[in-house]
């Protein structure tokens, strides 16, 4: 299973905003973007001072770019997310945001049970939580509305989920899902739509980047 690997902070730092890559470190002093607002690299510094207006492909590329990193998608991915957005009904830059929202990783992130979409990704790849009962390990796998997921029994004794679980109780989740923090579960209402899904992205950038 791919995925990056590399030092997230200078992501954000690439993208010149916070992409909330890390949880709650985002928030604190110790945020790279807040210490070193210039792009990483050795000329990152010196673009800062000559900058330039950037072309069409550029902040299409940007874009794109940025709407990867924030979900932890790899371009091979992300680019079948697109072809699959395209061949739904509506309009394709929604349907994609749509199909990212779905992923069983950024739906755990959504619900609270972790503080980033990367570590909702590594509890979900050790088989913390159930689908619909059954055991969910898959961070790419889409949910449907209908569906339940909720922290398996055994993983409820682990001192993370025993604290995971005061904090639920104060964890307010989008209209499309409801949580149970009692239970340490959650239910898809139904799929988000896009003025649901709130993140700084210009979706048909994307669409343009690809249709070129």
């Amino acid at each position: 299973m791919a995925r990056y690997t590399g030092p997230v902070c200078k992501q954000c730092r690439r993208e010149g905003e916070k992409l909330f890559l890390k949880g709650e470190r985002c928030l604190t002093a110790k945020c790279a973007i807040d210490r070193r607002s210039y792009a990483p690299g050795m000329h990152g510094r010196e673009s800062q001072f000559r900058r330039r207006r950037p072309s069409e492909y550029a902040l299409q590329l940007r874009e794109k770019q940025k709407a990867r990193r924030i979900y932890g998608v790899l371009e091979r991915q992300f680019r079948r997310y697109f072809r699959e957005a395209e061949r739904h009904k509506g309009m394709t830059g929604a349907n994609l945001l749509i199909i990212l929202e779905s992923r069983l990783d950024n739906v755990v992130y959504r619900l609270g049970f972790a503080d980033s979409r990367a570590q909702a990704r590594q509890l979900v790849c050790h088989g913390h939580f159930n689908r619909n009962g059954r055991r969910a390990d898959i961070p790419s796998m889409l949910v449907e509305p209908g569906d339940v997921i909720s922290v398996r029994e055994q993983s409820k004794k682990l001192a993370y989920f025993s604290d995971r679980a005061k904090e639920l109780e104060r964890k307010v989740v989008p209209n499309w899902m409801s949580l149970d923090a009692l239970s340490m579960s959650g239910r898809i209402l139904n799929l988000p739509s896009r003025e649901e899904i709130d993140l700084p992205l210009n979706e048909q950038l994307i669409v343009e980047y690809y249709s070129r």
